[in-house]
């Protein structure tokens, strides 16, 4: 078994500003730098023996700013929020009605979610052969959060998006889940 810890990325500038960056590097805004600072401390005494995040500069910066000096940070590609193609750094009124319907129809020039569901299943496969009994954090975005969700939890995407904390404002210090 393998146990994960799923933390999501600090605030962006693009968050702040209401746009859905994608595969746009954009990077943490004074609050998100802020929100991973103070993860440090709400997190307490979990142990991690790894943190994986995603390869964008958010997701790099957040874990950055939370695990460096405590835990080996491991960035990997697969963790990438989905590549809206052509809607990449959009508002987000324009990219988030279009999510849902893309869940297998990919974005114009970019991909599906199901694209990412995969993506996220290859890194699960390696987690599980290389760091059974291990603790594991995560440092992503919301397209490989849903993932999991799917994959792990055996929510359909309809209830993935329909259940995300972030329609309803209620994030927390980190969502478990387990690979057995």
């Amino acid at each position: 078994m393998v146990k994960i810890t799923y933390f999501v990325h600090g605030t962006t500038t693009d968050n702040e500003k209401e746009i859905s960056s994608g595969w746009n590097d954009v990077g943490l805004s004074d609050l998100g730098v802020q929100q991973s600072i103070a993860l440090k401390d709400q997190i307490g005494g979990q142990k991690f023996d790894v943190v994986f995040c995603s390869d964008l500069k958010r997701a790099v910066d957040s874990a950055k700013l939370t695990f460096e000096g405590l835990v080996p940070i491991i960035p990997d590609n697969r963790l990438r929020e989905c590549n809206y193609g052509k809607f990449n750094a959009q508002p987000s009124a324009v990219v988030e009605p279009m999510q849902e319907k893309c869940v297998t129809e990919r974005f114009p020039e970019g991909e599906s979610y199901e694209d990412v569901k995969n993506r996220v299943a290859d890194l699960l496969e390696s987690l599980k052969q290389n760091y059974g009994g291990k603790s594991v954090a995560i440092v992503a975005h919301k397209a490989p959060q849903l993932a999991l969700d799917v994959l792990l939890k055996n929510k359909t995407w309809g209830q993935a998006f329909a259940e995300d904390w972030r329609k309803k404002k209620a994030w927390q210090p980190g969502w478990l889940y387990e690979i057995n």
